[in-house]
């Protein structure tokens, strides 16, 4: 398991500022290491390649790079609203860690501070012998990034903020924090059964979201100190200042806020260590489009089967302990949570609508074929509640019986 400075310096990488912030610099080192550079510089290209020569070009890339990043900025902008309103407010977070929009957009103000910082250099006659060249062969290879970003940029706007690629990114991100999970059962800890009564909690004095646990952190402090640690509270989780985040037993002095430092809490729920909200913001994708202001049965039926595909990975995590931390304890995913997630929503809200409920039930009822009883369990108590809404909100008989026949077999 990631540990939590790698974590948080993985979420560095993904905020937009950050990596425009890594390229600027790079574009200023790249205008004025042509001092060291020039003496790799043929003489020829001297005579050739003169500070009247070079500052047009760029004079043109400065000013083209400046009305481009501003109108990408206002198309991104626009097309996060779009993914906002007509997807999920949820989609908007997942759009701005999008690497190929920050590249994009990076390259393009790399660019820009590249030919504004060398037209200052220029213009303050810094550069002498062959530095221009250096100058203008640097600016030919970041035209030729500009130009290998622009094709990007025209390819990527033509599905930006859509309701196909935005649902796809929130699939994606929620396949990749399953096979995580699964890979890793109970965070590579041990499965919480049950808490011993002399076990002392540990509250987590904040309000919000659990969003990651250091496991490796707290098994050095488990094995330090001879402590038996018992998480209450999982990734995703919302606690108060009052929860017990952990219990544990041992003899321990002054460890609580090393304990705590374990725990990352905010105020929004993020997909790293939570399987579990992937499927919430699918399924408030689904919900959404079946809101009779939309009513696209056809998204929901899309989702349906991105989350049936999904929860098709889902593992026993109690099978296997061998590997697991032998002195934390953390609780497993349940099964029955995983199907609420996935698909209380969309049986709610599209109850009436039998192309919904004919996806919802085959769906279910291979789910309840899964080779490990729980998720099974789960998805046949899940169709029963699917054909009590139903039959409650369909009018037609015939329709009715269609849906009792694709019933999961008990």
């Amino acid at each position: 398991m990631t540990s939590k400075p790698l974590w948080k310096l993985l979420r560095l990488t993904r905020v937009m500022w950050i990596r425009m912030s890594l390229i600027a610099l790079l574009s200023v080192f790249a205008a004025v290491a042509s001092v060291v550079l020039h003496p790799f510089i043929p003489a020829f290209l001297n005579t050739l390649l003169t500070s009247e020569g070079v500052m047009p070009v760029l004079t043109i890339l400065a000013s083209s790079m400046l009305a481009v990043v501003t109108f990408s900025l206002s198309v991104m902008v626009t097309a996060h609203q779009a993914a906002s309103s007509q997807v999920t407010p949820r989609a908007h977070r997942l759009l701005l860690e999008d690497t190929t929009t920050q590249t994009v957009l990076a390259t393009f103000l790399g660019a820009f501070i590249f030919a504004l910082v060398s037209i200052i250099v220029i213009s303050a006659e810094l550069y002498g012998g062959r530095s221009v060249a250096v100058i203008f062969i640097v600016a030919l290879f970041v035209i030729g990034l500009v130009v290998v970003a622009i094709l990007r940029w025209i390819e990527h706007l033509s599905s930006l903020g859509s309701m196909d690629d935005t649902t796809r990114m929130v699939e994606r991100v929620a396949k990749k924090g399953m096979a995580m999970r699964m890979s890793a059962p109970c965070m590579k800890a041990q499965p919480l059964k049950t808490v011993p009564k002399k076990a002392k909690p540990l509250p987590a004095n904040a309000f919000g979201y659990v969003q990651f646990i250091d496991i490796s952190s707290l098994t050095a402090s488990a094995e330090k100190h001879d402590l038996k640690i018992y998480i209450h509270e999982s990734p995703g989780h919302f606690v108060t200042p009052e929860s017990p985040l952990l219990s544990y037993v041992g003899q321990a002095d002054d460890i609580g806020d090393h304990l705590r430092n374990a725990f990352v809490i905010d105020d929004m729920r993020t997909f790293d260590q939570d399987p579990r909200f992937g499927l919430i913001v699918l399924a408030e994708i689904a919900a959404r489009a079946l809101s009779p202001g939309i009513n696209d049965a056809g998204t929901a039926i899309d989702i349906i089967t991105r989350s049936t595909g999904i929860l098709s990975t889902f593992k026993d995590e109690t099978t296997d302990t061998a590997k697991g931390h032998p002195n934390v304890f953390v609780a497993p995913l349940s099964a029955d949570d995983l199907i609420e997630d996935a698909f209380s929503p969309i049986i709610r809200d599209g109850a009436g609508v039998l192309e919904v409920q004919t996806r919802v039930m085959k769906s279910l009822s291979y789910l309840a074929t899964h080779d490990t009883p729980a998720l099974a369990n789960a998805a046949r108590k899940m169709a029963k509640r699917a054909l009590g809404y139903a039959e409650d909100a369909l009018l037609l008989d015939e329709d009715k019986a269609r849906l009792r026949a694709l019933m999961p077999k008990a």
